[in-house]
């Protein structure tokens, strides 16, 4: 019975010898278990972190000539223009000239039927000779009456009404002489005559309408322009003033005349800004000999302006307007975001030039991500550009 007892003690420490050895070999499978997936758990979060900051591409302002491009609308303009009316009533008898003819100086465009005019013209021819008359007798007694005075025959008081008699007869006839010139006068504005070199650009009449004289109540019967010479007015916005003197170049455009260009220059400034408006009327003057450009057409102004001072130019995708205004994203040390408010001075579409704010070093996030703000960290992608 011994030796049973003894083999089964032993079986009895074998079997609690392998349930330790199995329990130790659970538990660090376990253990290890745990460990790795801690470990991973880690690295997941790690990766998660690094996954989670954003990648930016950056660039550095662009530094270019401070040349101003300014395109202004303009209306263009004869040199001269005059619109012609009638001094005189009357009918129109003939006219010479249609519109798009070349006309010079001193030429019949014109002629009026003036009856009325006729008429108080023969009446005032006849009230001077009447008072012709009337002053020749005056002055035969006037002088036969002085001839009498040495003799005796007559007073001295006598003498002096006769030739004051004479007198006031020939203020008469100056009068009646006056209006007859006036008359005449009044008779040579019945031929309607260019006032200067130029082109028919209206005619407002027919042979036979009425005609009334005078701007007022009168009509237009022709518009004379002087194409030649065109001249063009352009409101400035008054920050471009200074830039612009008389002598200053510029480009014309019209969209009768696709990409053609048509060189012009300043001459004149009204010197003063319209309270209105907030600009500068400027004067350009345009040779148009070869009379393509048309008057009272629209144009296109372009300027040029030059400064001393290079400008810094941003891409448009590089602003972030938010509550605190206007800001550029940059990257500072560690590669920290850090906002930067800017002002904008001309807008080129793709790129903004700006007038303060950045220097020439900073590096600029081309495109920042919604909600940036100063602080966050980034990484540049290895495919930004340099400016």
């Amino acid at each position: 019975m011994l030796p049973d007892s003894s083999e089964s003690r032993i079986s009895t420490r074998r079997l609690l010898v392998f349930g330790i050895a199995a329990i130790i070999i659970i538990a660090a499978t376990v253990t290890i278990g745990l460990i790795s997936r801690v470990s991973a758990s880690k690295q997941l979060r790690s990766w998660t972190n690094e996954q989670a900051i954003p990648v930016v591409a950056v660039t550095t302002p662009g530094m270019q000539e401070n040349t101003v491009s300014l395109d202004l609308p303009g209306r263009l303009q004869p040199y001269s223009r005059a619109i012609l009316y009638a001094r005189v009533n009357g009918y129109l008898k003939s006219w010479k000239a249609d519109i798009g003819t070349q006309v010079k100086a001193g030429q019949l465009l014109a002629e009026i039927e003036t009856p009325d005019l006729d008429q108080q013209l023969l009446q005032a021819k006849a009230d001077l000779a009447s008072s012709e008359a009337t002053a020749s007798l005056a002055k035969t007694t006037a002088e036969r009456w002085k001839a009498l005075l040495n003799s005796g025959y007559v007073s001295k008081q006598a003498v002096a009404e006769k030739t004051g008699d004479f007198m006031i007869k020939q203020a008469l006839v100056n009068a009646a002489r006056a209006n007859v010139d006036r008359l005449q006068a009044l008779k040579s504005f019945a031929r309607i005559v260019a006032p200067f070199d130029g082109l028919i650009t209206a005619r407002l009449t027919d042979i036979g309408a009425l005609i009334n004289s005078g701007s007022g109540a009168g009509q237009e019967l022709f518009e004379v322009s002087n194409t030649r010479m065109l001249r063009a007015y352009v409101n400035v916005p008054q920050v471009y003033v200074p830039d612009i003197s008389p002598g200053t170049q510029v480009t014309i455009t019209v969209p009768e005349h696709p990409g053609k260009t048509y060189a012009a220059a300043v001459v004149a400034s009204a010197q003063a800004v319209n309270n209105v408006s907030g600009a500068t009327q400027i004067q350009i003057q345009i040779d148009n000999a070869r009379r393509e450009l048309l008057p009272g057409g629209f144009a296109n102004v372009n300027f040029r302006l030059s400064n001393n001072r290079p400008t810094m130019s941003v891409p448009a995708s590089a602003l972030i307007f938010n509550k605190a205004g206007l800001s550029v994203a940059t990257i500072g040390l560690d590669d920290r975001v850090v906002l930067k408010p800017v002002m904008i001075m001309r807008d080129l579409g793709k790129l903004v030039e700006l007038s303060a704010g950045l220097r020439s070093d900073d590096r600029i996030i081309e495109n920042p991500p919604d909600g940036i703000s100063n602080g966050d960290r980034v990484r540049i992608s290895s495919t930004s550009s340099r400016n």
